[in-house]
Order: C-alpha cells, then structure tokens, then sequence
C-alpha cells in the first residue's frame, strides 16, 4: 500500500508524516511522530489507554486511522501541560498516587482532562462516569478518584487567582 503525506495537528504542532491509509493514530503517534504516552492496551477500544483528545474530545486512537484526523487538534498526554510545567491533571496524578504501574495513566489523565475542560465541578458520579471507559488493574481506583479531586482543587485555587478584583 503506497503512503500518502498527512499533516496532524499535535499538541499544538502542525507534523507532516508519509503512512499508509490504514495507518491507525496510535501508531502514528508511537511510531512515527514518537509520542509515546499514549499505550496499547487492548487493541479493540475496550481498555482507554491509547486514549487522545480530539478537538477537547477524548478518542480511543487505537481504533481510528490517522488520515482521518487530518486538519483536528490531536492532544496527547504530553500535551497537557505547558513547557516545563505539569497540567493540575498530571500534578494530581503525580501527587495521589493515581499510577501504580502507570500504563493506564494517559488514558486517565486524557479522561479526567476532558472532564474537567467541560465540567470544572463535577460530582462523585460525575467522575467515575467519566473515567468508565478506562480500565486499572493495580490502583483499586481510589487513588485516582483522589487525584481527580487533587486536580479540581488545584484548578479551582488556579482560577481564584486569576479572577479580576471585584470592588
């Protein structure tokens, strides 16, 4: 199968990579544009850990061709935070033990940053609806829990700083 050009916007980033039209977006990401957060889990969207926002939407790129995200914002979990400073998400991950092993960890933190961009409050259940798409073997789920919560506090304190002065 012949490649073709196909420019993916990443993390910010216009990148240009020759794949395959069948090529999948998580292999595109890995292998091509060495951008390995993202895991393979399951290979059948079943697990979350290949999981990337697409246009602020999380998206399993384990099932998706790359070709077809041409001219979208793909976001990474490298992506999340700024240069040389962590995202309240990954902060909280980092802070609560929200990884053990960490292979589900992107998939997670791509999750709750999702979560958190559409709903900066959100319930107990609101949370774990959230994040059901995403499987952990190791953590119990508790400490993610707890590193979401880390995070809604980090963001809330965030924007209480930035708020304009009232008088």
């Amino acid at each position: 199968m012949n490649k073709e050009l196909t420019h993916l916007r990443v993390n910010g980033e216009e990148r240009e990579i020759a794949i395959t039209p069948n090529r999948l977006l998580l292999d595109a990401l890995r292998e091509d544009l060495g951008l390995t957060g993202s895991k393979r889990g399951c290979d059948d969207s079943s697990c979350g850990c290949c999981a990337v926002l697409i246009d602020g939407t999380p998206m399993l790129s384990c099932v998706a061709l790359a070709a077809s995200y041409e001219g979208r914002e793909i976001t990474t979990v490298e992506g999340l935070g700024g240069p040389g400073e962590l995202d309240p998400v990954q902060e909280g991950y980092a802070e609560m033990g929200g990884a053990q092993c960490g292979y589900c960890t992107p998939g997670f933190m791509i999750a709750t940053k999702a979560l958190l961009d559409r709903n900066p409050d959100p319930t107990m259940d609101e949370i774990r609806e959230a994040l059901s798409g995403n499987l952990c073997r190791c953590t119990g789920y508790m400490q993610i829990y707890e590193s979401v919560k880390y995070a809604i506090e980090k963001l809330r304190a965030k924007s209480a700083t930035q708020a304009p002065a009232t008088r």
